[in-house]
């Protein structure tokens, strides 16, 4: 997880969404634990009491389960509800501007396809390269 905190954002909801990235893009997976409260606020150096607000976020939106003297654990189908929840949100907050830009600069899809394939594999020599 990050350690830089917005301030646009309360803390216990940017912990939630960093939580929410980790299962979207596998590290954490369904029956993997969450790290520990006490670890977490102390890694981060932030209150427990808002690691745990931001956990009971994860609980009531039943991406999480609490196990009682176990810990808190990503509960089965949580990816799936999660992209789904994800993708609906990109649809109605995100692509409207996206989209609006495109319109904006005139680019059309080849070029937009271009632009993501030449990032990638530019990403993709740099990790080579450092390994």
């Amino acid at each position: 997880m990050d350690r830089e905190w917005n301030d646009n954002q309360p803390i216990y909801r940017q912990l939630r969404d960093r939580v929410v990235a980790m299962i979207l893009d596998g590290v954490l997976k369904e029956g993997d634990p969450l790290p520990s409260v006490r670890n977490v606020a102390a890694e981060y150096r932030v209150n427990p009491l808002t690691v745990l607000k931001g956990y009971q976020e994860l609980v009531n939106e039943e991406l999480v389960e609490k196990r009682r003297g176990l810990g808190m654990f990503v509960k089965d189908g949580a990816r799936n509800l999660l992209l789904r929840g994800e993708r609906q949100k990109f649809l109605v907050e995100e692509w409207p501007r996206i989209h609006a830009t495109i319109q904006r600069l005139g680019l059309k899809a080849e070029e937009l396809l271009d632009g993501a394939n030449h990032r990638s594999s530019s990403k993709a020599t740099k990790k080579a390269d450092s390994d």
